[in-house]
């Protein structure tokens, strides 16, 4: 499993350090009884499964078709291709995934690297040598624009939100946070660089955040749950 990778991304945030976004699991409580957050469309079985994947022309209801494995190693360019994919469904942090630039297993071959609660979406690079994935869910590709019927609210804990497909954009609200292990961080881009990185901030207490229409993606770990009020 991905317990004892390091997540180098996470550690070396812009404007704050985001050391606890890795594998933070505060068990924030909920909220409503209604499932009506983004969080709902990534939960494996369930009718909303793609909605936050319609990207794929078929069914709401169908799930979509794995690119690759969660587990394994895969050779970019002949086992996988270039593109961006989703990994959902991944209760307690022990998925891992990783870019490389080779094959040599060291620290300098690490383009970029996470520890994974909830969905994870990552663009692999036509330049990237190498996809590791380890204790995830299976991959599926997601199109270039996101389509869908994005919610209003999330899971403080769910990860990796397309704006525009997962959730509105909008000004969101977090209450509860007892500690700084809320971690929030808006993106460009899913390719999890520094330069990715819009905004970003770990939180006590309430939070508030506006996520803009230009935004890419929105990732939150260890928070209470995110309700739109604007």
């Amino acid at each position: 499993m991905g317990m004892g990778k390091i997540a180098l991304g996470a550690v070396v945030g812009v404007a704050v350090i985001a050391a606890v976004s890795a594998n933070a699991d505060d068990g924030k409580d909920s909220g409503s009884g209604k499932d009506t957050s983004a969080s709902a469309a990534h939960r494996p079985g369930s009718k909303q499964d793609t909605g936050a994947g319609k990207d794929s022309g078929g069914s709401a209801a169908a799930k979509k078709k794995a690119a690759f494995a969660g587990d394994g190693e895969f050779q970019v360019g002949s086992d996988i291709k270039p593109g961006t994919y989703r990994t959902t469904g991944n209760t307690d942090g022990m998925c891992y995934w990783e870019r490389a630039k080779d094959a040599s297993g060291e620290m300098d071959s690490i383009l970029a690297n996470d520890n994974v609660s909830g969905t994870s979406y990552v663009t692999v690079k036509a330049g990237d040598k190498l996809f590791k994935s380890n204790g995830c869910a299976d991959w599926e590709a997601v199109a270039a624009k996101p389509k869908g019927s994005p919610a209003s609210s999330m899971d403080g804990d769910g990860g990796m939100f397309r704006v525009g497909a997962d959730i509105a954009p909008g000004t969101y609200k977090s209450a509860g946070n007892s500690d700084d292990s809320c971690y929030w961080e808006r993106t460009k881009d899913a390719e999890h660089g520094l330069d990715s990185i819009i905004a970003n901030n770990n939180v006590k207490g309430t939070a508030v955040v506006t996520i803009g229409a230009g935004d890419a993606y929105f990732k939150t770990t260890g928070c209470g749950n995110w309700k739109k009020t604007a």
